[in-house]
């Protein structure tokens, strides 16, 4: 029996690389509980790219030492694995991969060009999906673009943008990193000083920082999709809830806020949500899991952000566990490889100019 071995590829330069790590061994565990050949493949910080059965083992990166796995290139369809000299020893055909990484290149398009050069389908985190709705400041564009409502917005690139941005937004408002996940480098600002003082912290982590509107009464509310099967699939809705008014990294990661599955809202408030989620994903052909993250006021329903690759996969929006997200996953993949045969298939149009330029010629 011939395996299709499955990359999974997570880690990456960014804020958000451990969570990546907490992703990419969750999903690398599902598919391999599902009966799949998984390799998984591991970014470093540095952009050194590793492989082996051991880094589904979230306990190698929890230990801290310096990976002792090995070093492998992705090329020809495959991933080449390399011995101590760099030489190329083995290689591994891959049937698709699917993408784990949270934040810069890897969420932003980087990883899935990467694999989509080598030859080989990649689940989730689009090039275009990824590159797009990474930077939260071209996430408002589209939107506009799209008649979806969104709260009032600023791009500051400096502190003394401040006061264009507060004419705009108001006080208080909610200042974060134009670029970066997780609630990383976020603030609240109530006051002048804290607004600056916003600005001043979220550039340190990107060139922009994104000043928006802070609802006092506000509900956080989240909803997935994913196309697989010819057709698009939406999760059930959460309601996530913060410890201190607003979601923090420690309340996504360290148990500090809850979340209630499915949420109780209005049914009229559930339908206004999965129908800006759906045509949303259908309108730009968007691919993979993806998470929309959508703030409630009222009767007012307002879309913040759109995750091409949410944390774990957003598996607890689809299924009861672990165990039971891998129809999901094997779907999204399958997906993903019929997709990449479609798009292959199409006709390169061959132009022969190469044919009338002379040997030789030089620029002039």
């Amino acid at each position: 029996m011939q395996f299709k071995t499955i990359a999974v590829v997570f880690g990456g330069a960014s804020n958000e690389s451990e969570i990546s790590v907490i992703t990419g061994t969750m999903c690398a565990n599902v598919l391999k509980y599902g009966g799949e050949d998984v390799l998984p493949v591991y970014i470093s910080p540095s952009g050194g790219m590793y492989c082996g059965e051991e880094l589904a083992d979230i306990s190698v990166f929890k230990r801290g030492e310096e990976l002792k796995s090995t070093r492998c290139i992705v090329e020809g369809g495959g991933v080449h694995i390399l011995n101590k000299r760099g030489k190329i020893k083995k290689f591994v055909p891959i049937y698709a991969a699917i993408n784990c990484c949270h934040g810069g290149l890897g969420e932003g398009g980087g990883v899935g060009g990467l694999f989509a050069l080598a030859g080989i389908p990649m689940a989730g985190g689009d090039i275009f999906g990824g590159a797009a709705f990474l930077n939260k400041h071209l996430t408002k564009i589209i939107l506009k673009g799209l008649d979806v409502c969104a709260l009032p917005s600023y791009s500051a690139c400096r502190k003394e943008d401040f006061a264009a941005a507060k004419a705009l937004t108001g006080l208080p408002a909610i200042i974060k990193p134009s670029r970066l996940g997780s609630s990383i480098g976020i603030s609240v600002a109530r006051t002048d000083e804290e607004y600056i003082a916003a600005i001043e912290s979220a550039i340190c982590y990107d060139e922009i920082a994104l000043c928006e509107s802070f609802l006092a009464e506000r509900r956080e509310i989240n909803c997935a999709a994913c196309f697989m099967g010819g057709k698009i699939v939406l999760s059930q809705c959460e309601e996530a809830f913060a410890s201190n008014g607003m979601l923090s990294f420690d309340d996504k990661y360290s148990g500090g806020g809850r979340s209630v599955i499915p949420a109780d809202i209005p049914q009229e408030i559930e339908n206004s949500i999965k129908n800006t989620v759906f045509a949303i994903y259908s309108h730009l052909n968007l691919r993979g899991i993806i998470r929309f993250d959508f703030i409630v006021s009222g009767e007012n329903v307002y879309l913040s952000e759109v995750n091409t690759v949410p944390g774990s996969l957003a598996w607890y929006l689809f299924a009861p566990s672990f165990k039971k997200f891998h129809p999901i996953l094997k779907g999204v993949i399958e997906q993903a490889v019929s997709d990449f045969s479609a798009e292959h298939s199409k006709l390169l149009l061959k132009t022969g100019i190469l044919a009338s330029v002379p040997s030789g010629s030089k620029l002039k």
